[in-house]
């Protein structure tokens, strides 16, 4: 679903708004995933210190908890805006 231009039921700005934002959590949370990977390689290749593998643990949580939640949020949206096609709203 993409949203394009201006939006004038409130209910569908505030999906708009949650969609934009669950949008960008998902892009922070996969690029922390992405940085989690480079880690684990960049240490497995050199020494595999305890501060890569603490960095590469971290950017796993938090990658997790902006991933999550967009995914949610992102399902639900689809969910709304399908049953709203659906009732012929």
């Amino acid at each position: 679903m993409t949203y394009r231009g201006a939006v004038t039921d409130p209910v569908r700005a505030k999906r708009k708004r949650a969609y934009v934002l669950a949008k960008r959590a998902k892009r922070i949370g996969f690029l922390f995933f992405l940085a989690a990977i480079v880690l684990v390689v960049v240490g497995l290749a050199g020494d595999l210190s305890t501060g890569i593998t603490t960095a590469a643990t971290a950017c796993l949580v938090l990658g997790s908890v902006f991933l999550a939640p967009a995914t949610i949020v992102g399902y639900a949206v689809n969910a709304a805006e399908r049953d709203d096609r659906e009732k012929g709203f």
